[in-house]
């Protein structure tokens, strides 16, 4: 697998730290991330969801590939952790802008 934009990069790594902070600061000031059914824009709820998914789940992320089609990656990972099926492979739909995360979408 090609190496991970940065941004990307830097997410994956916190999420696997289980760092709500540092998840938090991957993404720009007014992001989305759209997982479970709900969406949450800036970077305090987002933080708030990171907190309760790491509780939660403690997950950890195994990226398996990458693909970027009309400026969107989608990463596509193993993801472990204390819910029913571990592991399971998700798919994470990144939207980039400068040096942040401007959209996170997590689906099966």
């Amino acid at each position: 697998m090609n190496p991970l934009p940065h941004p990307i990069a830097n997410y994956v790594e916190a999420a696997n730290a289980q760092s709500p902070q540092r998840i938090a600061a991957c993404f720009t000031l007014g992001a989305t991330v759209f997982d479970e059914g709900h969406a949450r824009h800036g970077r305090a709820e987002i933080e708030a969801w990171a907190r309760d998914a790491t509780t939660r789940y403690g997950s950890t992320i195994e990226p398996a590939a990458l693909t970027e089609s009309g400026g969107r990656h989608t990463l596509r990972a193993a993801v472990r952790g204390s819910f029913p099926g571990s592991p399971i492979t998700l798919n994470f739909h990144f939207a980039l802008q400068s040096e942040g995360i401007q959209s996170l979408e997590i689906t099966p």
